[in-house]
């Protein structure tokens, strides 16, 4: 089971390098991984668990955060329309996007960064996504809303690209345009 301190914090070279392809069949350990992945957001959104174990709440975690330079993550949200999204996307990638923005109206955190970093992070509005599964399948799905966010964050990982990297340094709260904010609940 991942608990906090196997996840490695701002400031590790592996979150600032672009991670690797995986090649198919997966090794047993690369399959582990992607599953340990699902295993943490799963859990930490768990309260029991969550409190138990002392594990920060999250809805996605990327390999490199696992110091791993791989390209796979797990994301498990439900979003605006209360559809749970949860998948494992290895080799993952943005096959199209929209033009209009958004942005989440209350900053974007991260498991890999213990401090608050206040900003608007622009974010495209609805996504298509390919990806492939564990069994080497690949899928495409689209995104909007949380999702959408979601995914852009941890392929900036895969990218050795941090969430605060897109904040204005200037004007944190600048006004992005054609972005509508994305509340989340």
């Amino acid at each position: 089971m991942i608990l906090m301190e196997h996840i490695v914090r701002e400031g590790h070279p592996v979150l600032r390098t672009r991670a690797e392809e995986l090649i198919f069949p997966l090794s047993e350990v690369d399959r582990e991984l992607s599953e340990d992945l699902m295993g943490y957001v799963i859990n930490s959104q768990d309260a029991e668990l969550s409190e138990k174990f002392g594990l920060r709440p999250g809805i996605g975690l990327a390999a490199p955060q696992l110091g791993k330079s791989k390209r796979i993550f797990a994301l498990h949200i439900t979003d605006v329309d209360q559809e749970a999204t949860s998948f494992i996307a290895i080799n993952p990638k943005i096959a199209s996007h929209s033009i209009e923005k958004t942005y989440l109206s209350s900053g974007e955190g991260c498991l890999s960064v213990d401090r608050d970093v206040e900003g608007y992070v622009p974010r495209y509005a609805r996504i298509t996504i390919k990806a492939f599964d564990l069994q080497g399948n690949e899928f495409k799905k689209r995104l909007k809303g949380i999702a959408a966010i979601a995914f852009q964050h941890e392929l900036d990982h895969l990218n050795g690209i941090m969430f605060f990297d897109h904040i204005d340094k200037e004007v944190p709260f600048k006004d992005i345009p054609g972005a509508t904010p994305f509340e989340r609940d």
